[in-house]
């Protein structure tokens, strides 16, 4: 049988240094018969010649759209802004089928080229769970994220362009540091606390020194009653990390903030769901995505009040790029494997079905 061909695309976003498949797992996949093109990349955490070393066959850098047409392409970001068709079936986090800005276009280039895609976010298994997820990670750092912001509030400076970490332990260090030796004193609120994004931030909090008590753990079970929450105003950092699925009121409002005036504990909101641009935003105080290099934005907070800031990165695993990585691989890697038996594998059935469904909306929305 012939080999499964999949090509590795490089990152075009700033300071994304991930991948969707490291070196252990592309090995993996090679001795189970695939054949794997790697593009070169300075950007990406995992050398090029970390890929050499298991015979996987380098290609220049950003050369996919030069690809066999039969070869899948795999990524983790979206891809830039274009209008020229897809005709590739792309594997990747796409970001357009909960009706986000410019959802209908990203999705008409795949109608104008007959491609695929197959959203990551979307893979799932027989649960209904994804079966490869960032979660972890982007709550672990996006806490650290919010401390940073903290600390740098504290000192009356704006956070600076935030650096990719070694480990996790080289993260938890310098939060420590920053913070004068230890987080303690300091109060947070993650919402999705039960989740693998809640599990990370909450997981963060600990290991820079905050009381198990000063860590508010909310869930669906807190939420129920409806927004905003007071609970939120109270804490000196708010952490979002619920995954949206349908309208809910908001956790927090600008005039809620501006009522609690002066008396408002609440320095910094970390938003990493970073649904920024979908209209059911449960944290409606925002409109842009921040990024490494301006990791911060201030919120209006009403003349006389203490400010404010928001952080709403939305790819924050990459400040711990290569342990988020290799755990992200494996996860995905029994996938991969189905691959070359994606016209009947329940989990490539399914996220093509659910691609079908969503650009049929495209189109529509589009008049193509």
């Amino acid at each position: 049988m012939a080999p499964q061909p999949l090509w590795l695309r490089c990152e075009k976003k700033e300071f994304e240094r991930r991948t969707a498949i490291t070196p252990t797992t592309a090995k993996k996949l090679i001795d189970a018969g695939f054949e794997i093109f790697v593009e070169r990349d300075d950007q990406r955490i995992f050398r090029d010649h970390e890929y050499e070393a298991v015979e996987c066959k380098l290609v220049e850098n950003n050369s996919w759209p030069n690809a066999p047409k039969d070869i899948p392409i795999i990524g983790l970001k979206e891809l830039p802004e274009s209008d020229d068709p897809l005709p590739h079936t792309h594997i990747q986090f796409a970001h357009c089928y909960k009706q986000q800005g410019g959802w209908s276009k990203v999705l008409a280039r795949f109608h104008n080229g007959g491609g695929t895609l197959y959203d990551l976010e979307f893979l799932t298994d027989d649960q209904g769970r994804r079966v490869a997820a960032f979660g972890y990670h982007a709550g672990f750092a996006g806490a650290a994220a919010g401390a940073l912001a903290f600390a740098a509030q504290k000192d009356g400076k704006t956070l600076g362009q935030l650096e990719p970490y070694e480990n996790e332990q080289a993260m938890v260090d310098d939060v420590k540091r920053v913070l004068g030796g230890s987080g303690k004193g300091l109060k947070a609120i993650v919402i999705g606390a039960l989740g693998r994004c809640g599990r990370g931030a909450v997981d963060l909090f600990r290991k820079i020194g905050l009381e198990e008590d000063d860590i508010l753990k909310w869930d669906m079970a807190e939420t129920a009653k409806g927004g905003p929450f007071q609970e939120i105003l109270d804490a000196d950092i708010f952490i979002n990390c619920i995954y949206l699925s349908s309208p809910i009121p908001p956790f927090l409002t600008k005039e809620t903030i501006a009522a609690a005036g002066k008396n408002r504990r609440l320095r910094v909101v970390v938003d990493v769901s970073c649904d920024t641009t979908n209209p059911h935003n449960p944290i409606p105080i925002y409109s842009v995505n921040t990024t490494f290099a301006k990791p911060t934005v201030p919120v209006e907070v009403g003349e006389g009040n203490p400010p404010l800031a928001m952080v709403s990165i939305d790819h924050l695993p990459t400040l711990l790029p290569r342990e988020a990585s290799e755990q992200f691989s494996a996860a995905l890697l029994p996938s991969l494997l189905e691959l070359p038996n994606r016209e009947t594998a329940r989990v490539w059935v399914e996220a093509e079905n659910l691609f079908r469904s969503k650009l049929a909306e495209a189109v529509k929305a589009e008049g193509l």
